[in-house]
């Protein structure tokens, strides 16, 4: 069964690790490394998507706010609304930065950059 958003409700983390990421057109655009969840709140605080690189190196890691991803079955990948450039100047870190403190950091930066609707 699917959310208004278009997502079923419920996968597991390890179905979520290594999907594509795809732009509207169908161009691949990175993959999903990990999902970040939010102990206290019970929430997925995001998606640690990798962007760039070659065989994982020179790869930028990026916090995408769950909700910014649609899953298109048509594509076996999710699908976002962002562009190329919208992801060069968006909040990217090594994974170990992106979760350090909690992720909060990071969270935060990347819910205002995407103008992702805030969880907490």
């Amino acid at each position: 069964m699917t959310t208004a958003s278009g997502h079923t409700q419920a996968i597991c983390a390890k179905k979520v690790i290594g999907t594509t990421v795809n732009d509207r057109s169908g161009k691949k655009l990175g993959t999903v490394e990990d999902v970040v969840l939010d102990k206290q709140s019970n929430n997925i605080m995001f998606a640690i998507v990798s962007f760039g690189g070659l065989l994982g190196m020179n790869a930028k890691y990026h916090p995408v706010p769950w909700a910014s991803l649609d899953y298109d079955t048509a594509q076996n990948a999710y699908v976002v609304d962002f562009t190329q450039d919208q992801l060069s100047a968006a909040p990217a870190d090594s994974i170990e930065e992106l979760t350090r403190n909690d992720g909060i950091a990071y969270r935060d930066r990347a819910y205002k950059y995407y103008n992702a609707q805030q969880y907490w």
